[in-house]
């Protein structure tokens, strides 16, 4: 969870008054934050928040701006945003951007900040939000990057461009001399932590104003003269780059509205694209994108416990800075521009209830009476774990999430190229943290073999297996997903053939006093004429068979191996146990 520091009294500043230490600590639960360490000598107070679908509450004015609203503060009103109905304008405040970047790196947002003079915990406040930002929310970089640069000694348009790294150079930030951007991957110290980021391409993305002279070089490190800025600067160009434009128009609302909080006049920039982006080729920065979200006040007290009305919810929403209008029983939300976190109306009815307080509930007595136990599936699941491991078989637990590579290439019997071969039924993770977590497994079978792949040191046999969730896609259900508890087997050995892995399936089911046929199946996994269906009470539950050579060679494997997957919940109605 992010950390932050803080003047305390700039954050009394923000909140308008300041707050006894208990007061301070009791309110800090509206942000889900408390106090690590209060303030030393320099006055500095340590604070951790505990919700990362809150960004903007990662700095001084974005902590100060949702306590002074909480304790009756107006909601600010922030003019500078551009709408699908009204578009700001920016004069000769442009970034044009070059078609190159489209495949590397290839969205920005920017505007300009003119203000009183920084002092040094504006300053310091500004960095933190940048490192808070770009490093949590930001991925470290490669979703969000942000540059701070002295707007009064550069000229506009900027050029956002696909730059030769070796042929381009600038004097970076804590350095005296030139340097390619080459040379700033291997041998700046930020190009070491971040430059593998672009490190890959041809060409890298570079910032230059009007007089060609360097900004940054994104996501990497600014450039020592435009980029260094100093106490007493009073007018800031702020840029943004990433790979996704929605985040990033966020952190761009979430940085302007912290600046326009300390007493800036933001000026937004308009950002040309040669390409199709999801905003467009013209988009204005900063930009106001969140949709409204409509709650009924009936669903809220359902939720809560309490009865609201649809004024109260209105009213409750204000004091966590979200406008709000009420038609009967209907709320309907405008989130703030620095917010994208309402994703379903339970989320608007957290927000009501944190604006009611928690101290405010009544404590209540347990209504029912309920006897814990576990689940039939979990029941099942533990047999069949005792009879496995009585037949051989080595219990193994792996992660849930991996890689496409994993949980579809090589699992494929004929190569495929990886652009056009569909996911299928895959669950992919929309903003992965990194390629190797981008999918939830749809099979036990790739992680087993991923185990197989690197145990040919091991004497033979290998029998081992896990039971396990999976997650495919699934229009009937509310999420669209489905998730299941599968068993899967692996046993690969020299004489390891279809009777092989059928023997064990079938001395396992008959332990467990499940009655089950087989049928010839085609599965791609497996080779032809070797694979069959698991049926219970005439219902497919699973398959099974020898793995195809092609499967094999792609994890390395050079055993002969087969395999058995089942669904555990369909094997429950032959229990007479359950």
């Amino acid at each position: 969870m992010p950390k932050i520091e803080l003047y305390r009294s700039a954050l009394d500043g923000y909140i308008g008054e300041h707050l006894a230490n208990d007061v301070l600590e009791d309110q800090l639960s509206v942000a889900k934050a408390e106090v690590d360490e209060w303030e030393d000598e320099d006055g500095l107070l340590k604070i951790e928040l505990n919700d990362t679908n809150r960004p903007d509450l990662w700095s001084t004015a974005g902590l100060g701006r949702q306590l002074r609203v909480y304790r009756g503060g107006d909601i600010p009103e922030y003019g500078f945003f551009s709408t699908d109905t009204e578009t700001k304008d920016c004069g000769e405040r442009i970034v044009q951007v070059d078609p190159g970047l489209k495949e590397i790196r290839p969205y920005i947002a920017a505007f300009v900040a003119r203000g009183p003079a920084i002092d040094e915990a504006t300053l310091n406040d500004i960095i933190q939000t940048q490192e808070k930002l770009c490093w949590n929310y930001g991925q470290k970089r490669r979703a969000v990057a942000m540059g701070i640069y002295r707007s009064d000694i550069m000229k506009f348009p900027v050029a956002y461009r696909a730059a030769e790294p070796d042929a381009t150079s600038f004097v970076p930030l804590a350095e005296e001399r030139s340097m390619s951007l080459r040379q700033m991957i291997t041998d700046h110290p930020k190009g070491r932590d971040f430059g593998h980021i672009v490190a890959d391409f041809p060409r890298m993305p570079y910032l230059e104003d009007a007089a060609q002279e360097a900004l940054s070089f994104p996501p990497v490190i600014n450039s020592a003269r435009l980029g260094a800025v100093e106490v007493g600067d009073s007018t800031l160009f702020i840029e943004l780059t990433g790979t996704d434009q929605h985040i990033l128009h966020l952190a761009c609302s979430i940085v302007a509205c912290d600046l326009a909080d300390a007493g800036f006049t933001i000026e937004p920039v308009r950002i040309e694209y040669p390409y199709d982006t999801p905003a467009g080729r013209t988009v204005v920065t900063p930009v106001y994108f969140q949709t409204p979200i409509d709650i009924d006040s009936a669903f809220a007290s359902r939720w809560l416990g309490v009865s609201l009305t649809a004024d109260d919810c209105v009213r409750l929403l204000g004091r966590m800075g979200c406008r709000a209008s009420g038609t009967g029983s209907s709320v309907r939300v405008q989130p703030p521009p620095y917010r994208n976190d309402f994703l379903h109306p339970v989320d608007v009815a957290e927000d009501i209830m944190i604006g009611y307080g928690m101290n405010n509930f009544e404590p209540s007595m347990l209504q029912d009476f309920t006897v814990g136990r576990l689940t039939p599936v979990e029941v099942l699941s533990r047999e069949v774990k005792t009879v496995l491991v009585g037949l051989g078989f080595q219990e193994m637990v792996f992660n849930y999430l991996g890689s496409r590579r994993d949980y579809l290439d090589r699992m494929q019997p004929v190569p495929t190229d990886e652009s056009q071969a569909s996911d299928g039924n895959m669950v992919r993770i929309l903003n992965p943290m990194s390629e190797n977590y981008e999918y939830v497994r749809p099979s036990v079978l790739p992680s087993l073999l991923s185990a197989e792949a690197v145990s040919a040191h091991a004497v033979y046999p290998h029998p081992v297996f896990e039971i396990g969730k999976v997650a495919v896609r699934d229009a009937d259900s509310v999420s669209g997903t489905r998730t299941d508890d599968i068993l899967g087997l692996v046993l690969s050995d020299v004489e390891a053939t279809f009777n092989t892995i059928r023997d064990k399936v079938n001395t396992m089911l008959y332990f467990l006093n499940i009655d089950a046929r087989y049928e010839a199946a085609t599965d791609s996994r497996f080779i032809p004429g070797r694979c069959a269906h698991i049926l219970v009470d005439g219902a497919v539950v699973g398959v099974m068979g020898e793995l195809h050579p092609q499967v094999l060679e792609n994890w390395g494997i050079s055993m002969p191996t087969t395999a058995a997957e089942l669904r555990v919940a369909s094997l429950i109605p032959q229990k007479s146990s359950l």
